[in-house]
């Protein structure tokens, strides 16, 4: 088992000196017990903790550090930052992406030597790169199955570039903060601004756009009735889909006449490091959503008020209310059918919120799935 325990503050018989030992290597500070002894002390110390919280491999002197160098140190350190809830989060992928790039183009060139003329060279790699995908191509003669790859469009949009380049300069200002490169590198990339809207070659989107009302009301039959409540809770409170699926009569404030719902995870919450109570995600809820919340609520505060389980089980109560005759003897032993993992869960995962709304507008003759239900009505 690791020693925990900090290096201690010592005295050097033969040298007659302050001296400690970290990772087998004494370190003189000095007079015992004198200011400057102690302040070496603490300093080595805050050195050594950091080191061993974000451990660096040492640099080489006399060989310069390389783009891929570089790229494998800051993913060692993107895969323990970039954590929630013990799992990585989006944001790993993203850079994984914007460093794809980076390595293919200028891999084995020194950190050092990276200039914005590069980032640009980059920058324009992405405007012209080919989106595809494999597809199964079937021989009509003679049946054989093929795969081809298929170009789906053709270069990244105009805010995915600068995110991405917004990265890249992340990567680098990190190799500054953790001395891997010099701090010149970083100020010249800084320089490199944005690709600006009709400035460019690069791909533009339409801005995403809220569902309209008329879609949401026709599909309401088609779905479940608990993803039914799931649908107006989010549209009434204009909360995110990640709100409703967790929702728990625990974390709202039934106080008052309008109810508090402070969510325990939430998207943004490593913005507020210092737990300011005013920084607080709080999701208001007036007399529609408790109509629609109080059949819901558990006995337990602490259950999830959209219960899978619990829908399942209304479902089956209301086909054994609605069935006739009595079931056959080969019906009864027929094994039941196929029900999807999210029914076996005590909560709804937003991936099984979002297929459960996209088979309603299938059935309802909408191929394409919701972006946003708006901020509330």
């Amino acid at each position: 088992m690791p020693n925990k325990k900090n290096p201690s503050y010592r005295f050097h018989k033969a040298r007659k000196c302050a001296v400690v030992t970290i990772n087998g290597r004494d370190h003189y500070l000095g007079e015992y017990d004198s200011p400057e002894s102690w302040e070496n002390y603490h300093r080595l110390i805050a050195e050594f903790l950091a080191a061993r919280r974000e451990p660096t491999p040492p640099v080489p002197t006399d060989t310069p550090l390389t783009i891929v160098e570089l790229i494998a140190r800051y993913w060692r350190f993107t895969k323990g930052y970039y954590v929630k809830n013990g799992k990585p989060t989006s944001e790993v992928a993203s850079i994984k992406l914007a460093l794809c790039f980076v390595r293919r183009h200028y891999g084995r060139r020194s950190a050092r030597s990276f200039r914005p003329k590069h980032l640009k060279a980059v920058r324009e790699a992405m405007i012209v790169h080919e989106i595809a995908r494999k597809v199964k191509v079937v021989d009509e003669a003679t049946g054989e199955v093929t795969w081809e790859r298929k170009v789906i469009r053709k270069g990244m949009t105009r805010k995915c570039i600068n995110k991405l380049i917004g990265r890249v300069k992340r990567m680098f200002a990190w190799g500054v903060e953790e001395d891997l490169v010099p701090v010149s590198v970083h100020q010249r990339l800084q320089r490199v601004r944005g690709l600006r809207r009709g400035k460019s070659a690069a791909r533009e989107t339409r801005r995403v756009q809220p569902v309209s009302l008329e879609h949401v009301q026709a599909v309401l039959p088609l779905v479940p009735p608990t993803i039914r409540a799931m649908i107006e809770l989010q549209l009434l409170c204009g909360g995110r889909p990640q709100d409703v699926v967790q929702l728990k009569a625990a974390d709202i404030d039934m106080t008052g006449p309008v109810w508090e719902y402070r969510p325990s995870l939430y998207k943004t919450e490593h913005l507020n490091d210092d737990a300011d109570p005013d920084l607080e995600r709080v999701v208001y809820m007036g007399p529609r959503c408790q109509d629609i919340l109080r059949p819901l609520l558990p006995a337990d505060p602490n259950e999830y008020i959209f219960s899978p389980r619990r829908s399942e089980a209304m479902r089956n109560a209301d086909r054994r209310e609605k069935r006739v005759s009595p079931m056959t003897p080969s019906q009864a032993e027929r094994k039941p059918k196929w029900r999807s993992k999210a029914a076996l869960r005590e909560y709804y995962p937003v991936a099984s919120f979002t297929q459960a709304v996209q088979r309603g507008l299938r059935l309802l003759g909408q191929p394409t799935g919701w972006r946003s239900l708006g901020q509330g009505l």
